[in-house]
């Protein structure tokens, strides 16, 4: 590269001053492994943490394995991950000479994550964007998932380089966008939502987490963080608003004692019905 100029070689996950490249028009996409077969890929989003992203792409794995569907859960959060407590899995992944093979939950929904990799699953992942993006693709390329009908991902939060290497790397069917009901969430969800768009992939709908409460004394719903706003959400970015799941401290009991599956997910219903039709 001379003068600042560009042969457009360059092969840089980032923008290139030189060539002025712009990695989403570049294809990076990567094969997954010689032995799966996946049907489809969802998935799931958010602009910040804390809105239960995890919890969302979980449920929706348990709810999907419910009708029958052989179902895989990738946890892409690599410094947070939170999927294998959930589910009660704690068992290492097991390495083999064809590939890395994930633990399965009680009711047979395959799990990879970074903690079943660790000796000790409160270790910190303290690596740099570059090891952690690494890390997802391999998931992707190098992890036997065998057959299934859906891959659902668990993403970071955020716009920065995991969401990146999932969008390049792998080619989704689609992603669902999970936000709460306060408006700054509703803001920074836009942000996921834009760069979906940006980078070319369908953006399937939106659930809104912890939309209400409701007293199991008297039935009625408590807006605990505000008025919901899924259908005006959903309207300004022209997708479908799929599911508004409550503030449920049972939920939580379920999930931190490993038992999600028993949970339910009656609230998830619309959802799964679209990623069957997709």
């Amino acid at each position: 590269m001379n003068n600042g100029e560009c042969n457009g070689g360059c092969g840089s996950d980032s923008a290139c001053e030189g060539c002025g490249s712009n990695p989403q028009k570049q294809d990076f996409r990567r094969p997954t492994h010689e032995r799966n077969d996946i049907k489809k890929v969802i998935g799931v989003i958010s602009g910040k943490g804390g809105v239960g992203k995890s919890l969302v792409a979980s449920l929706l794995a348990v709810a999907l394995r419910r009708k029958g569907h052989k179902v895989g859960i990738l946890d892409a959060d690599i410094t947070g991950p939170s999927v294998p407590r959930m589910f009660g899995v704690h068992k290492p992944a097991m390495q083999a000479e064809d590939g890395l093979y994930p633990q399965k939950t009680h009711n047979d929904i395959s799990v990879m994550s970074i903690n079943l990799l660790l000796e000790d699953e409160e270790t910190p992942v303290i690596w740099r964007g570059p090891l952690i993006g690494d890390v997802v693709r391999q998931f992707w390329t190098d992890v036997v998932w065998g057959e299934l009908d859906f891959l659902i991902l668990d993403m970071p939060p955020g716009t920065g380089d995991v969401p990146l290497t999932v969008f390049q790397t792998i080619e989704l069917d689609g992603v669902i966008l999970v936000t709460s009901p306060q408006e700054l969430v509703n803001m920074v969800v836009k942000k996921a939502y834009n760069m979906a768009r940006t980078m070319e992939v369908p953006v399937l709908g939106v659930v809104e987490n912890m939309s209400y409460y409701e007293c199991e004394g008297c039935g009625k719903r408590v807006d605990l963080f505000g008025e919901s706003r899924l259908d005006a959400v959903a309207a300004e970015m022209g997708v479908r608003a799929l599911a508004r799941i409550p503030l449920d401290p049972a939920l939580s009991a379920l999930g931190d004692a490993g038992r999600l599956e028993a949970a339910n997910v009656d609230a998830l219903a619309d959802a799964v019905e679209m990623m069957e039709n997709l």
